[in-house]
């Protein structure tokens, strides 16, 4: 059974992420990653692929009348324990179902990094940049899912799957490998892998790793 941080409540329903919404954010990543990628430039950073794959999300959610879920953009995430005005982070994408709506801490993370075979560098900032922040209880801190959204520049996919596995089994341990999920026909691969958050209890959070097709943004 997953323990909450001490400060969550246990039990909170706002927290609570179903299979089936699981799956419709696989789906928004994927079909919306799939539409940026035709917009996509050679040497295109995250933060511009991301606001094309949030803006192409929504045009789908349109087309497909996707209700009870809104797409936002890069999420500030607060301290609430202390008066500073600074922010803990800044998530890349946010969604949030109708259930979660009431509550300002409830949403659904998407990380998203480049990677690629032979990107060594930024395969292992992945793990670093990315998979760390919700291993340090800094970004879904209690949550039962996360994502990371993979934008990956040059295939085959498996190896940059085989290098960020090594990276997250040394950082994290065997439970953190990446182990095929669910398949979706706009990804090159959908993943899944479980890290402890540094709270108090500690708290084990599933990872959702969607790896999308962005050659067109390799340099």
């Amino acid at each position: 059974m997953s323990m909450l941080a001490a400060d969550t409540p246990v039990g909170r329903p706002s927290l609570a992420l179903g299979e089936d919404e699981c799956a419709t954010v696989v789906d928004l990543l994927c079909r919306g990653a799939r539409s940026a990628a035709a917009l996509a430039r050679p040497g295109m950073l995250e933060v511009p692929l991301t606001r094309l794959v949030r803006k192409c999300m929504r045009r789908v959610k349109a087309e497909r009348r996707i209700g009870g879920v809104q797409i936002r953009g890069e999420h500030e995430i607060d301290d609430m324990s202390t008066d500073d005005p600074n922010v803990l982070g800044r998530i890349d994408l946010t969604l949030q179902f109708l259930h979660q709506f009431d509550d300002e801490d409830a949403y659904v993370a998407i990380e998203a990094k480049r990677v690629g075979a032979g990107e060594a560098t930024l395969n292992r900032r992945y793990v670093t940049e990315g998979v760390e922040r919700f291993a340090q209880g800094r970004y879904s801190p209690g949550h039962p899912w996360a994502f990371m959204l993979a934008y990956v520049l040059r295939e085959p996919v498996a190896r940059p799957i085989a290098g960020i596995n090594g990276h997250l089994v040394r950082g994290y341990g065997e439970a953190a490998r990446m182990a095929p999920s669910e398949r979706h026909p706009d990804a090159l691969a959908v993943q899944r892998s479980k890290v402890m958050q540094n709270l108090t209890p500690a708290h084990e959070l599933g990872l959702i790793h969607v790896f999308v097709d962005m050659t067109a943004a390799a340099p």
